[in-house]
């Protein structure tokens, strides 16, 4: 099998993809241990003059009269050389007994988030930060037009511990045909809570964080970032607009240039506190497709979209993996204080 393909649990009824392709990622199966080092700029495919070590751009913010695929840009957005999902026609599925899967349909790409190979968005000045920002959901939107696709998740992997295969600073987006278990029970959670209450879940906790006071990090008139009540892990973080909206693709350009000020300000003081540790940066919103689990009239009333920031300093072992408890060794107060 050389294509991807999603696959379901029949225990679980989780999704995975099986995507062969994959391992053929630089360092894929390589302990951060044993290797020998970062690739130097001269060899890096996200660097400035290496245009043509990529697949054909898709998207770029560039300097006046510079060519696609050429120097000259300070954003740049790329399909996946070695993609989980890609396009196609419409998703085969197939059951055999209690063995689901589908053609592993979907879009997975690369926003190169600067030119600079050691430059990260704690690194950059304001203005390229809401550069990124803004290509991160120009092309949100562009692929909420992709037939078939029903969830669009962004991440950013930061360092070799949290899954980056090149530590050129870069972002990912992925348009899948299924939404994603935790986002599903993130909906329910939304629903029931309006339909208890009249009100939106993800407002309320942001304005009982806001009236505690002891786990928030940083916030402006837009944005809030706070360490969660039960946080999972050291120096989590989650960052939720103030003004209710179901998906990022709603965002203003005001809107922009304060989460850019909040995601500087975070990643400045995660720097600083754990000197500059890797990380993950993750996205929720709601899904987008007519065929979702609620209307998107109905999406967006209960659903708020947020950012989680998860710095790798702990490992999942097996009481989380048996159980799905985890064991946090740091007050999420104690960690909001030393980020404040």
């Amino acid at each position: 099998m050389s294509s991807s393909e999603w696959r379901r649990d029949p225990l679980s009824g989780a999704w995975t993809i099986i995507a062969p392709g994959r391992g053929e990622r630089p360092n894929a199966f390589i302990s951060p241990r044993t290797r020998s080092g970062d690739a130097s700029s001269e060899i890096c495919p996200f660097c400035l003059g290496n245009e043509t070590k990529t697949p054909p751009e898709v998207f770029a913010i560039r300097e006046p009269g510079t060519s696609p695929d050429s120097p000259g840009w300070r954003v740049r957005v790329v399909p996946n050389k070695f993609p989980a999902l890609t396009r196609g026609g419409p998703p085969e599925s197939r059951v055999r007994g209690l063995f689901e899967s589908r053609d592993g349909f979907g879009v997975h790409e690369v926003i190169i988030d600067s030119p600079g190979h050691d430059r990260e968005l704690a690194d950059l000045p304001a203005d390229r930060v809401r550069e990124a920002l803004d290509v991160y959901v120009r092309r949100i939107r562009s692929l909420e037009t992709e037939d078939q696709c029903r969830y669009i998740q962004l991440f950013k992997n930061k360092g070799e511990e949290a899954g980056a295969s090149l530590s050129h600073p870069h972002s990912q987006v992925v348009a899948m045909p299924i939404i994603p278990k935790r986002i599903e029970e993130e909906i329910r959670r939304g629903e029931r809570f309006r339909r208890e209450t009249g009100a939106c879940f993800f407002c309320r906790l942001l304005e009982d964080e806001m009236s505690d006071g002891a786990r928030v990090v940083a916030a402006n008139d837009r944005f809030v970032a706070y360490v969660p009540f039960a946080a999972r892990f050291p120096y989590e973080l989650r960052i939720h607009p103030r003004r209710h909206t179901a998906r990022i693709s709603g965002i203003g350009d005001d809107e922009i240039a304060g989460l850019a000020d909040i995601l500087k300000t975070v990643f400045g003081r995660l720097k600083a506190v754990l000197s500059d540790p890797p990380y993950n940066l993750v996205l929720h919103q709601a899904p987008y497709s007519k065929t979702a689990l609620k209307s998107r009239s109905e999406l967006n009333l209960f659903f708020h979209w947020y950012f989680e920031v998860i710095p790798v300093l702990t490992r999942v072992a097996g009481f989380e993996w048996g159980t799905g408890f985890h064991i946090n060794p740091v007050s999420p107060e104690v960690a909001a204080s030393s980020l404040r």
